[in-house]
């Protein structure tokens, strides 16, 4: 069973770290459709222009350089947009962009602690959205093709960290099912901080900055993989299947010279991916 970032203990020289949703797992585009937007127009009581409430909620969580961030700092990025001139939200983006873990637990918190009803309203939302999540049928959360092989291949290696932001029973539970934990290591999520937060502490673990790779899906992704100084590996949307195919051969260049051209490249291609969604 994959350990808990408090628990964790190297075993291998390199380390993997792999976002989950829209990365391994093809969960990205239904949750956001069905559950976090949906979830967002009732927890703010939306009654007017709802379609394009919900559009840019998937433009700010899919299409647009911010795809992949923080559910909360999505929650606030809309929120400022409909409501710019309320002080909570002001005090809630702010509160989003400094804390050093965004998760429920945190929310709750500093609600408690503040009274302010944005917390509330946040932390409310959120459990609406695990709640709905769990009730997608499980035929719609399934890994991207390819995936599964990709990950064995790794793991002979390679010690394999899921470094999500995302909910932790959503995340283990999915990956169980899948039959896809059994093939990691150590699993962190939003409980943990930020997924920078993350990979820097797998980092103290004994590993070395030159022998660790994140594999994900959104800048969020490049940017964690770039403030701890280690390479990032992109799932480019549309090409999910041929990236994980791709993955085994780039890592053996890794292990063998860093591949730090092939890096590169593939960063371009990412940018210039996501940038033509």
């Amino acid at each position: 069973m994959a350990a808990e970032l408090k628990n964790y203990k190297k075993n291998k020289q390199f380390l993997l770290c792999v976002d989950s949703d829209g990365c391994a797992m093809d969960t990205m585009n239904i949750k956001h459709f069905n559950c976090f937007g949906p979830c967002f127009v009732q927890a703010w009581e939306i009654t007017e222009n709802v379609e394009r409430v919900l559009e840019r909620w998937n433009e700010i969580n899919l299409f647009e350089l911010t795809r992949g961030i923080n559910r909360f700092l999505g929650f606030a990025r809309l929120a400022r947009e409909l409501y710019p001139n309320d002080e909570d939200i002001k005090a809630f983006e702010s509160w989003t962009r400094a804390a050093k873990e965004l998760s429920e637990k945190a929310v709750f918190e500093e609600w408690k602690k503040t009274g302010n009803h944005v917390f509330e309203r946040a932390y409310e939302w959120s459990k609406a959205v695990n709640k709905a999540i769990v009730s997608l049928p499980e035929e719609s959360k399934i890994p991207f093709e390819g995936v599964r092989d990709g990950l064995k291949n790794a793991s002979k290696n390679f010690d394999i960290a899921i470094v999500s932001s995302a909910n932790y029973a959503a995340v283990t539970e999915e990956w169980e099912r899948c039959e896809l934990l059994q093939l990691t290591d150590v699993v962190t999520t939003q409980q943990d901080g930020s997924k920078a937060h993350c990979i820097a502490e797998l980092i103290k673990k004994g590993y070395s900055r030159d022998r660790v790779v994140m594999v994900g899906d959104a800048p969020g992704d490049l940017n964690a993989a770039e403030s701890n100084s280690v390479e990032f590996y992109p799932i480019l949307v549309g090409d999910e299947k041929g990236c994980w195919q791709r993955l085994g051969g780039v890592l053996d260049k890794f292990m063998r010279d860093g591949a730090k051209s092939e890096f590169e490249l593939l960063k371009n291609k990412f940018y210039k991916n996501l940038s033509a969604k």
